[in-house]
């Protein structure tokens, strides 16, 4: 499996994209920066295998749980600032 090699260069960019998806403002570029994150994790993890790299893979699963505990504050953040259908002034019950 020598193209494992060569993954270090597509996991740094997926890294980059991931950094930038989660900084956004918006909650689905955050969310899809997290989703992005683990899979710069998940490459990171196979590129540790191969290079025998055992520090870079503890790290990257250190990561990848901190990566799942942001989605899910994340997802929690948004879903409270988000006004409720039943708090709308004039709304109906149907």
């Amino acid at each position: 499996m020598d193209w494992l090699s060569g993954l270090q260069w597509p996991a740094m960019a997926v890294t980059a994209l991931g950094a930038w998806l989660v900084a956004s403002q918006s909650a689905t570029r955050r969310r899809l920066g997290f989703w992005t994150y683990l899979l710069s994790n998940l490459l990171w993890i196979a590129w540790g295998w191969h290079d025998g790299a055992y520090a870079l893979i503890a790290l990257q699963l250190i990561l990848a749980a901190l990566n799942i505990r942001g989605a899910f504050k994340n997802d929690r953040q948004t879903r409270a600032s988000m006004p409720s259908l039943s708090g709308r002034a004039g709304a109906r019950p149907h």
